[in-house]
């Protein structure tokens, strides 16, 4: 018999997908991805969070044949913690004496070697430990096994505050001899520049060149390739700036098999590709175009690759990218055909025909994934773990553009409510959820989200904005929020969020916004200043963006705000007016707000001053924080309390009782400051 759809109340519906299985694939506020892929041998390596592990990164190994496995066991969690949000944390190489990997370990952030196949081997340390401030970081390590070594970047804490650091391009060696004893790590250049990437190596390893950037700017405001001359002791000598800079970003530098380098920069506005003449920095681009070729830059993300016979395979598009390859001496840019239309930037190549990513589609979920372009055969390194989920509670993703006020677009990802065995009451629109991504530097994806499915298939419905200030649609789109932060972000979801009441999908009083870090502050700061939603959830949230200005947090994001608000030494007014800590008598509605404890880039002390602020006011409100957690949750359990504490929300908000879910107690703080209890 057919199974038939029975009249719901929306937001009740019966769904597959709870709270455990939405949660599994998530960490940190984003899809649990993989990442950091590479090529060892026949093998294909990479790094994936583990969300129902404590939070901890695995870093895995996939053989051509076989199954799948991690490179090691627990509590080993290969994550880095340089300028906060890390980077690429292992390398391994092969040598006669089989594979050797060196990896980062979170809770020292030692650099650690370990023969994986060889019987009873130990991870053994490489580094010392500091205790000056944040100590020892490490990031973006490679193997050098002529010299013995392992080079990379350096973070250095000098003393206690967040801004007491240097960073430098530094050789360990693989001996073990600088476990315990910090004058045995080699400095290869000076510390010149505030931030810098890890050194790439020309093919005769006689060049080095590497992406830095200073304060004011943020890497993909400002970031130069620098490139050096490398002598035989490794040591970098005469460091000049290649190309690059303000107004014409870098977003990868790489060295082809030729000894030229390819760089994507946004000259033109958008990141293409250039081939750079390492002498003097003359550039020619390989194809010009309005898409993008590469992206916001963090340590270690890779858009393109080069291959052995010339060709580069590349990630390019305007929004979500694809993958192709593309030959300079042509111009020619083939599509790499298949269903996978969203690719991150974690490119891995070797030789000439293999090529290593991360993908998903509409509705596959992110995978590793080895592409033979020679043959165009696509194969799976590696599934996703959670379970199978039958599509049919799937949403069917839609990229979205609307139209703002005065004219602009505004992007976002569109998921109506889906369930093969609900429907909503006969004339009744759904509740729907506008989702402010975590940016102002990422962007939404149409990959498959279980904690979008969570709520579509009870049926809630739910928009993501890709509000101006988000990457992939060229720097004019980018830089509508420069100065504008607070203001633009706010109105691009308002904007979405009326234009689904006008189009009849919503109703008026019943959205919410939700977001967290950056989408923390947009959610907050709509309450603020606008009457569009009926409640918010908000999620280690910036609120207080004098604080921020002034030391409040860590070293790379420090003075971020100088191109989001302006220099608060000459705007002071402006980042009172757009807090939404100096603004608390002007919320009305109910709102949830979730912060991790030991997180020290929104720090706990802005939720706290924010509600004491609100004392007195009757506003009902939960406040729920979490031990040990940071600036996105990480530990499975903290993020089923949270999604099941958001649904209950919505369902006191909107009208509904969600079958199985635990109320959220709500209060109302009182003149003391007392409110909710925490968890």
């Amino acid at each position: 018999m057919r199974n038939r759809s029975i009249e719901t109340p929306y937001g009740a519906w019966a769904s597959p997908i709870d709270a455990e299985l939405a949660t599994a694939g998530m960490t940190a506020g984003q899809i649990a991805a993989p990442a950091y892929v590479g090529v060892i041998g026949d093998e294909v390596w990479w790094v994936e969070p583990r969300p129902d592990d404590d939070g901890r990164v695995v870093l895995m190994r996939g053989p051509a044949e076989g199954a799948v496995r991690p490179v090691l066991p627990g509590p080993w969690n290969v994550r880095s913690r340089v300028i906060e949000y890390g980077g690429r944390a292992w390398a391994a190489a092969a040598d006669d004496h089989g594979i050797l990997a060196v990896f980062v370990h979170f809770a020292d952030q030692r650099l650690y070697a370990y023969r994986p196949d060889v019987p009873g081997a130990e991870p053994r340390p490489l580094t010392p430990v500091s205790g000056v401030g944040g100590g020892l970081r490490w990031a973006e390590p490679e193997i050098d096994l002529v010299r013995g070594e392992v080079h990379g970047v350096l973070e250095e804490f000098t003393g206690d505050g967040p801004g007491d650091v240097r960073r430098v391009i530094a050789a360990v060696p693989l001996d073990g001899s600088a476990a315990g004893d910090r004058s045995a790590v080699r400095e290869l250049c000076d510390d010149g520049r505030r931030f810098i990437s890890g050194p790439r190596y020309s093919p005769d390893r006689r060049r080095a060149a590497w992406l830095a950037w200073d304060h004011p700017y943020m890497p993909w405001d400002a970031a130069e390739i620098m490139i050096a001359d490398v002598g035989e002791d490794g040591i970098m000598r005469r460091v000049r700036t290649l190309a690059g800079g303000p107004g014409d970003p870098v977003a990868q530098v790489e060295w082809a098999a030729d000894g030229s380098l390819l760089a994507a920069l946004e000259r033109t506005g958008w990141w293409n590709l250039y081939r750079v003449d390492p002498d003097t920095g003359r550039l020619r681009a390989l194809f010009p175009a309005e898409e993008e070729f590469g992206g916001a830059q963090r340590l270690g993300l890779r858009w393109f690759g080069p291959l052995t016979d010339g060709r580069v395979a590349v990630l390019h598009g305007r929004g979500a990218q694809r993958l192709a390859l593309l030959d300079p001496g042509t111009g020619d840019l083939v599509d790499v055909s298949g269903e996978r239309s969203e690719w991150l930037p974690h490119l891995a190549v070797s030789g000439s025909t293999r090529v290593v990513g991360v993908a998903a589609g509409r509705f596959r979920p992110y995978e590793v994934v080895e592409v033979d372009v020679a043959t165009a055969e696509v194969r799976v390194v590696a599934q996703a773990r959670y379970g199978a989920v039958d599509p049919a509670f799937l949403p069917e993703p839609q990229a979205r553009v609307f139209i703002g006020p005065e004219g602009g677009e505004v992007h976002a990802n569109l998921y109506l409510p889906r369930n093969p065995h609900a429907t909503g009451p006969t004339g009744e629109r759904p509740p729907f959820v506008v989702w402010a991504h975590g940016g102002p530097a990422l962007r939404a994806s149409l990959a498959v989200n279980l904690e979008i499915a969570y709520f579509t298939s009870r049926g809630i419905g739910v928009v993501e904005v890709n509000y101006g200030g988000t990457p992939g649609f060229g720097r004019a789109y980018r830089e509508r929020l420069r100065e504008q932060w607070g203001v633009v972000d706010v109105e691009d979801c308002a904007t979405v969020a009326r234009a689904l009441v006008d189009e009849g999908l919503a109703t008026a009083g019943r959205l919410a916004i939700r977001g967290g870090s950056a989408g923390g502050f947009t959610a907050a700061v709509s309450l603020v200043t606008t009457d569009v939603y009926a409640c918010a959830t908000i999620l280690y949230p910036v609120l207080d963006l004098y604080s921020l200005a002034t030391g409040q947090t860590h070293d790379f994001e420090s003075h971020y705000l100088d191109s989001l608000v302006g220099p608060v030494a000459e705007v002071p007014d402006r980042y009172h007016d757009r807090s939404p800590v100096t603004h608390p008598e002007r919320i009305t509605v109910p709102f949830l707000l979730l912060q991790g404890t030991d997180d020290v880039i929104c720090r706990p002390a802005q939720a706290e001053r924010f509600l004491d602020r609100l004392a007195g006011r009757p506003v009902p409100h939960a406040y729920l924080t979490f031990e040990g957690e940071g600036h996105g949750f990480r530990n499975q359990k903290t993020m089923v309390a949270a999604i099941e504490a958001e649904l209950s929300l919505y369902g006191q908000v909107f009208g509904f009782a969600p079958p199985g879910i635990p109320a959220l107690p709500m209060a109302v703080t009182d003149e003391r400051g007392d409110h909710a209890e925490s968890r």
